[in-house]
């Protein structure tokens, strides 16, 4: 059976909220490469886990939801520490991220620790995320990167909130650069090119990576759709209206659509099959902004269907303006 490891950082996010006009807390579980593992697996993928786990109740009742979902754990290890949490906060739809954990749980991962099998034998691989701010699991990851035989692909995630300085953010761009020399596929966002690059527009970022040697760098831009190029060329997608809850997770998601169709079909040969790939990850991303939460919003084939019907795949006419700068999925009327 193909399946995709994805390694990086599974943790809790504390989701900001009211109760019966009280502010509260919800409880969920997050962490960029846990919503993209379980992604994968709602959209009919399979999908192996690996990454540190702490050892409290948070940490069983993120085993717990892996288990449920069909997420593989062969290559979780568990650390004696409490689980990180994420804190998250919002303007509109938009989530803020503060994190809380020292040693973070998700960063305790040994590159002694990994199952050689597991990564050789993959299909697909997933490194990425704040976890690689960690250098057990940049160690790691950098092992797992050599030993894969199966496509490659990497999202930086950039947090800020984690970079304590110009020289915290030089290393990450190099490791940025590291990774995306050799990988198949790369998935940013706007605002993680805008934190990486500054001043160079989101073309600029994807032809600068694609130079590194990069196969394919997709270039999420929130309500204006996606960027992606390719040897077959670069292509401009709009994003479907969407009427945005919480947009939590929704790169994540386009990430995960991504791969699961990478393990159903292969790599997409010429500017059509990415077209195709892209604007239904994009439709992905709009069902998640929709509902609250990460990984829990994560939907299947036939829920994205119901949505939006059957795809269309119109690119943006050449010569439509690319804004610098949109993270997520952004609301959109329904008028």
């Amino acid at each position: 059976m193909r399946y995709a490891v994805v390694l990086g950082e599974a943790l809790v996010d504390l989701l900001d909220g009211r109760h019966d006009g009280e502010p509260v807390y919800r409880q969920m579980i997050g962490g960029a490469p846990l919503n993209v593992a379980v992604g994968v697996v709602r959209l009919g993928g399979a999908v192996e886990f690996v990454g540190s786990l702490g050892d409290d109740v948070l940490a069983g009742r993120i085993r717990d939801f892996l288990d449920g979902v069909g997420v593989g754990q062969r290559g979780v290890v568990t650390a004696p520490v409490p689980t990180a949490l994420a804190v998250v906060t919002y303007a509109g739809a938009e989530p803020d991220f503060r994190f809380y954990g020292e040693p973070p749980s998700y960063g305790l991962l040994q590159a002694s620790a990994l199952d050689v099998s597991l990564i050789e034998d993959a299909a697909v691989l997933y490194c990425g995320s704040i976890a690689l701010l960690c250098p057990p699991v940049l160690d790691a990851a950098r092992r797992a990167w050599s030993l894969a035989s199966g496509l490659r692909v990497f999202d930086p995630n950039v947090r800020p909130r984690l970079l304590a300085g110009p020289a915290a953010l030089d290393e990450l761009r190099t490791v940025v650069a590291e990774f995306a020399a050799t990988a198949h596929l790369v998935k940013l966002s706007a605002g993680d090119a805008e934190m990486l690059y500054p001043g160079a527009s989101v073309g600029e970022v994807a032809a600068r990576l694609r130079a590194l040697g990069a196969g394919t760098v997709v270039v999420t831009r929130g309500a204006q759709g996606a960027l992606v190029a390719s040897a077959a060329g670069t292509i401009q997608l709009d994003s479907p209206p969407v009427r945005a809850v919480d947009a939590t997770g929704a790169g994540d998601s386009v990430m995960a659509a991504l791969i699961a169709d990478l393990l159903a079909d292969g790599q997409p040969t010429d500017q059509v099959g990415w077209r195709k790939r892209v604007a239904f990850a994009l439709r992905v991303a709009a069902v998640v902004a929709e509902s609250p939460g990460g990984a829990v919003a994560m939907p299947t084939r036939a829920e994205v269907a119901r949505r939006f019907g059957p795809p269309t795949n119109r690119p943006t006419p050449a010569g439509s303006p690319v804004p610098d700068r949109c993270d997520h999925v952004s609301p959109v009327s329904s008028a």
